[in-house]
């Protein structure tokens, strides 16, 4: 396989961003950090006041834009119960199932960060057996936060600092073996760092642009607006983000995925025929898949804001996405490969 990655920097890179909290419009750290690396590399940055970065990586004519997000799905408190205990509400499409006896942090408007968990309001089997089998998680009902402090009422948690609207991530626990990445976040941060490793080989001009190329980090996809902002100048949008695994789809943990079409707009087919020669080009493993019911990418919103653009997708196959995600490097060198071919072609 042709454009081969650095591993090892791959790795470090996505550790170091996995453990920067981001839920959806809680970019400041990871967009902070992100912009320190990249200025380090030589490229110049440019801030969206709402949140994101465009990056000018060089090249002329033509101009192409790939971007992946940074943000995630997460929660934020919703009310602070008399108990002490805190119901959240969702931020983006995350389901109560999928954070049942996971660890998070609140973060508090004062800057403090206070951890806790994901419990249900019956989650011992020796006392309440019958209704834990009857029971769905729901955080309007059932699920929601245990402080890690001592904690017996309302006034109790105000008195820390924490107040509605206060962000609570989900800890990731990221994972690497035998080649598997585990983790909360693959969607998108994965992906991300798929991005930083093009710009280290930019940089080394062990990539070669064929035209003017963006990078952009979107905060924002997480809740559909964004890929709503790009420059005027781009023609092409190519969106870098997991490929979901389930019945009839063919993604695969080891393999890149070229969209054909997601939940909301056919990808535009001469730049799928594209991304499948370069895939071929570059020698990487990879399928053509659909998304539907409920997939979408920051390429849909561009053309929805009235942009004149073709867009597409790519992306390594990842399973149970929005949960406790999976995929495998062999995905993740084959999407490099792929993306590295195209951004080469004139």
């Amino acid at each position: 396989m042709k454009n081969k990655m650095n591993e090892k920097r791959y790795l470090k890179e996505l550790e170091k961003e996995m453990s920067i909290d981001s839920v959806t419009g809680q970019y400041h750290a990871l967009q902070d950090y992100l912009d320190t690396e990249i200025k380090k590399l030589g490229f110049k940055t440019t801030a969206l006041h709402k949140g994101g970065l465009i990056v000018e990586a060089g090249g002329k004519g033509n101009p192409l834009l790939v971007t992946a997000h940074g943000d995630t799905i997460g929660l934020m408190v919703r009310h602070i119960n008399s108990d002490g205990t805190i119901k959240v509400c969702k931020v983006g499409g995350l389901y109560a199932y999928h954070t049942e006896r996971e660890n998070v942090r609140v973060y508090t408007r004062d800057g403090k960060v206070y951890t806790g968990c994901v419990q249900r309001k019956n989650a011992s089997v020796h006392v309440t057996e019958d209704e834990l089998d009857k029971e769905v998680a729901n955080f309007d009902v059932n699920s929601f936060v245990v402080l890690d402090e001592d904690v017996k009422s309302a006034e109790d948690v105000r008195k820390l600092g924490i107040e509605i609207g206060d962000y609570v991530a989900i800890e990731p626990r990221f994972v690497v073996s035998n080649g598997y990445i585990k983790s909360h976040f693959v969607d998108d941060k994965a992906l991300v760092a798929v991005l930083m490793e093009l710009l280290h080989d930019i940089r080394d001009e062990k990539v070669k642009l064929g035209r003017k190329l963006y990078i952009y980090i979107s905060f924002y996809e997480e809740i559909g607006h964004g890929g709503s902002l790009i420059p005027s100048d781009v023609k092409d949008f190519l969106a870098v983000d997991i490929a979901c695994i389930g019945p009839e789809q063919t993604s695969d943990e080891r393999k890149v995925s070229i969209f054909c079409k997601d939940s909301r707009f056919p990808y535009n087919l001469d730049m799928t025929h594209e991304l499948e020669a370069s895939a071929k080009n570059a020698g990487a493993d990879y399928v053509l898949d659909i998304f539907t019911p409920h997939y979408g990418t920051d390429a849909d919103p561009a053309l929805t804001a009235g942009f004149d653009i073709r867009h597409g997708a790519i992306g390594p196959g990842t399973r149970a996405s929005h949960g406790y995600e999976r995929t495998h490097m062999d995905a993740i060198k084959s999407t490099y490969a792929l993306l590295a071919d195209y951004v080469s072609r004139k």
